[in-house]
């Protein structure tokens, strides 16, 4: 456990609900997820394997993105992408609109309207919305972007539905809260909302949740 991942739980603890989940669950690390064993040299990498990944297993995003690689000649960039056509990444296993996707993300990319692999000065906010105009990249994907490959430490997709539904469970509310609820109770978790986050996701995998896939 890392003094960043103890300093963000001692904070959380002082919420009783939120003591509680750690008393259960622990305190898992935000940035250790499934994926971090793809070999992704880059950004840009990083943000087209989650494109790739929008609403399928992790395993399935993994072979499809192992096609592109090959089909890219070994390296997936702007310039490697954009030599291959629709077709092409049809072929790797995408669909029409995620190659579509990867297309603008690698024009982008390769124009400087975008500069994924100098975001570090860039502050979460700022970061987001330069992500969301990617076609293809929604709020959710764009998060996850900021935990998982940026690993920032204050993001709270409020808009997930497991989120969500684990707060509905953790409070005993009637209802699942909506997402502007969901942004208010997360208010006080600040500067460490992708912890509470992480706690919330685990705790569905908990023995007495059940587990959930995040979706866009």
């Amino acid at each position: 456990m890392t003094r960043q991942n103890t300093t963000a739980y001692g904070h959380l603890a002082a919420d009783p609900v939120l003591n509680r989940l750690i008393e259960r669950v622990g305190q898992p690390d935000p940035f250790d997820w499934a994926e971090r064993d793809f070999p992704s040299s880059t950004n840009f990498e990083a943000m087209a394997l989650h494109i790739v990944g929008q609403q399928i297993s992790i395993a399935a995003a993994l072979t499809i993105f192992a096609r592109i690689t090959t089909a890219a000649g070994s390296s997936v960039t702007p310039d490697t992408l954009l030599a291959l056509a629709d077709d092409d990444l049809r072929a790797c296993g995408l669909s029409r609109a995620k190659a579509a996707y990867l297309h603008d993300l690698a024009r982008r990319q390769a124009a400087g309207t975008i500069d994924l692999e100098h975001m570090d000065d860039v502050d979460d906010t700022n970061a987001l919305t330069d992500l969301t105009t990617i076609h293809g990249v929604g709020l959710w994907s764009a998060q996850m972007f900021l935990i998982h490959q940026l690993e920032r430490p204050d993001i709270l997709p409020a808009g997930d539905i497991g989120i969500r539904r684990a707060v509905q469970s953790a409070w005993h509310l009637t209802d699942t809260p909506s997402i502007e609820e969901t942004r208010r109770r997360a208010t006080a978790w600040a500067p460490h909302r992708t912890y509470a986050s992480a706690l919330l996701w685990a705790s569905l995998r908990a023995p007495t949740g059940t587990p959930l896939q995040p979706a866009e």
